[in-house]
């Protein structure tokens, strides 16, 4: 089923070493707020087309990453995983400014696949995990969802710039959604613990490990990659549900959000092997949602072993 919503305002840097923070100064990413008051997005998309050029430049080990992504794994040509580089650049620039066209009160169409699965587990005592992944624009889901019954506590890289951060607050607050920094004393899987005990929902990555030594091996894209253990071992611990979703553009102001059932397996099997098999499950729902949207991958470091 879908159904339609509005939303409201070789040496590559490992899984550690690169990030994702958002570039810019403090100043530059308000004044970008201010301008999308009085400038139509499709003007800035523009711009972005000419600076998204420079950046591949500028970034070359980033460059590398990606280029790597669609000659060894999607086994693209040369002249087609120059386009692809481009665009998916591109693309990531876009989805910037869709975030800070939200920040400023702009309004974005967004279709939901078997959102039936979502309100099923929301309409439930019990809480569970939501994982997902750097392909698209999964900020916006916290603005799409909104979960009413239950709080959303969203695990996020606590390094991000300070105004992403109150930006991100002001908008989540209006739709019951709390952030949650990752940190180096674990004290996030606390928050994510006692929220689960509660009956709320927890938001995690299942493609960063975050510097965490816990993480499995999976077979991804044709070849083995490291994903992070923290999503399948937490819902497979505390006995609830796991949803995959993944909010990819699809248009000027439009996304489409895809949520799926994760089968966590036989109670009867040892919670190791549960967790891993969970996790390549989860993989295997990721490869699919990547090859038909291969641009919007943005994870721009070696990502394979």
């Amino acid at each position: 089923m879908t159904s339609a919503t509005k939303i409201d305002p070789l040496n590559e840097p490992s899984h550690e070493q690169w990030q994702g923070k958002t570039d810019g100064q403090p100043w530059m990413l308000r004044s970008l707020i201010g301008l999308f008051r009085r400038i139509d997005i499709r003007v800035l998309y523009v711009v972005m087309a000419v600076v998204a050029f420079f950046y591949l430049f500028i970034h070359r080990k980033n460059r590398r990453a990606i280029q790597r992504f669609f000659r060894e794994r999607l086994g693209y040509g040369r002249w087609k995983t120059l386009r692809a580089v481009y665009v998916n650049h591109y693309r990531f620039g876009q989805v910037i400014l869709d975030r800070f066209a939200v920040y400023a009160g702009q309004r974005f169409q967004v279709d939901i696949e078997h959102n039936e699965y979502y309100r099923e587990l929301v309409a439930r005592p019990e809480g569970f995990v939501m994982v997902s992944a750097h392909i698209g624009n999964y900020e916006l889901a916290g603005y799409a969802l909104h979960p009413e019954e239950k709080r959303f506590y969203a695990l996020v890289y606590a390094g991000e710039q300070a105004t992403i951060m109150q930006n991100r607050s002001k908008c989540f607050a209006g739709h019951n959604i709390e952030m949650v920094p990752v940190q180096s004393d674990l004290s996030h899987l606390f928050v994510a613990n006692q929220a689960l005990i509660e009956g709320n929902i927890v938001g995690m990555p299942g493609d960063r490990t975050f510097g965490s030594a816990k993480s499995v091996v999976c077979s991804f894209l044709g070849a083995p990659a490291r994903f992070p253990l923290g999503p399948f071992a937490l819902a497979i611990q505390r006995d609830v549900a796991l949803l995959s979703i993944f909010v990819l553009k699809v248009g000027v102001k439009k996304y489409r959000i895809f949520v799926n059932r994760i089968d966590t397996g036989d109670a009867q099997t040892p919670k190791r092997v549960r967790m891993e098999q969970t996790a390549q499950r989860f993989a295997q729902q990721l490869e699919t949602i990547v090859r038909q949207y291969p641009t919007q991958w943005f994870n721009y470091y070696n990502f394979w072993q």
